[in-house]
């Protein structure tokens, strides 16, 4: 009997325990639940809290701050024709030669251009460092905005100080130094002909340097250009020893010797010429490592590409004047004492030449080379001699 009451007090200890464990069972899932709604509470409030932040105190402006970043240059660059067609407006770029070259080089496919284009000149000054007859050039662009642009290559360490007010203010590209009579007086006329072939506005192309002054007013100059025919770059054939006697028979195949010609370096030019020197890579390396002094490359390269290139655009006379006349490597120059009213006649009275294929007694619309010391009786003289 005893043994029977051991085992059923055994066989009870299970049901015994199962009720506690029950009971922990059921007071883990409303913790759990308390928890949960807790949780569901703060979500609300924090919710409804954010909701009003944003509404009464504006956080909805942090998106705007940061869209302009990102969305100008995507629309406006891809629906607005104006990002495509108007000029640099800050000259100063990070291109390099080779990456200048290769974007002034495109032209578009379509010739008749879908907006009002007013065609400009590009006058190029290529000058080491300052502009001493600025003040003569100021009053020749004066009135004629819209109608040119300014270029100006010189020493990169050379930090042009003209007033915000002046034409020169901020046209400077960035440059390299050069040498007389080496490639790289033609590799910064191709810069600033790259440069100036930015803006499709420019049409015509003209090179100038510190020492150059105008000879008639803006008005007849650029129509003297915009009206003719040819572009006046110098290229002849000079049998003697300064002529085809720097000839080197490396330049074959690209270059025989008879197509071999010499010119004046001052040119002007059409945008169609300008494209084939910026464009070229066929007689380029033959130039840069054939014609060095005595050859000199200035004189040679544009005159001998272009002629091979594009003959029947060629005026092949220059139309800058200078003087000879004293003999030496290179022409007169002019100071104050030499600028008088005898001068300015026996200047502009300039021997005969073709116009669009007419005789002409109009030969020169620029002249060189004049001292800083000519600027004063050059500015008193102009407007009687040369319109301006």
């Amino acid at each position: 009997m005893q043994s029977r009451v051991v085992q059923m007090v055994e066989e009870n200890k299970d049901p015994l325990v199962v009720p506690r464990t029950n009971g922990i069972t059921r007071a883990l899932p409303q913790r759990l639940l308390h928890l949960l709604m807790l949780f569901l509470f703060l979500c609300f409030t924090f919710s409804v809290a954010s909701i009003y932040m944003i509404k009464y105190f504006g956080f909805h402006s942090i998106v705007p701050t940061i869209r302009p970043s990102l969305l100008p240059c995507i629309e406006e660059e891809s629906k607005n024709l104006e990002s495509w067609i108007n000029p640099p407006s800050n000259l100063l770029h990070t291109m390099s030669d080779k990456e200048l070259l290769w974007r002034a080089s495109m032209v578009p496919r379509v010739k008749k251009y879908p907006f009002k284009r007013v065609p400009k000149i590009a006058f190029m000054f290529l000058t080491k460092g300052p502009l001493p007859l600025a003040p003569i050039w100021e009053r020749f662009f004066k009135g004629h905005q819209g109608f040119y642009s300014i270029y100006i290559h010189s020493l990169p360490s050379f930090e042009a100080d003209f007033p915000a007010s002046s034409v020169f203010y901020k046209r400077q590209i960035p440059s390299q130094v050069t040498e007389w009579g080496k490639m790289s007086m033609c590799d910064a006329e191709r810069r600033l002909l790259a440069n100036a072939l930015l803006d499709i506005s420019n049409e015509w192309f003209v090179l100038l340097s510190e020492s150059c002054i105008p000879l008639y007013n803006f008005n007849v100059i650029h129509k003297y250009i915009s009206q003719s025919k040819h572009s006046f770059v110098g290229a002849f054939d000079d049998p003697g020893p300064y002529g085809r006697g720097r000839y080197d028979e490396n330049m074959l195949p690209e270059v025989n010797i008879s197509q071999w010609r010499k010119g004046s370096q001052w040119f002007e030019m059409s945008r169609k010429l300008a494209l084939f020197i910026v464009e070229d890579t066929k007689f380029y390396p033959k130039f840069a490592e054939f014609c060095r002094p005595a050859c000199y490359v200035d004189e040679h390269y544009f005159p001998t590409m272009l002629t091979i290139q594009a003959s029947n655009l060629l005026a092949n006379r220059s139309i800058t004047w200078v003087d000879w006349s004293r003999g030496g490597a290179h022409p007169a120059t002019f100071g104050k004492s030499d600028i008088t009213e005898e001068f300015m006649k026996r200047m502009l009275a300039g021997p005969n030449c073709t116009y669009n294929d007419r005789n002409t007694s109009m030969c020169y619309l620029f002249a060189r080379k004049f001292a800083p010391s000519a600027l004063e009786p050059l500015f008193l003289l102009a407007p009687k001699y040369l319109g301006f």
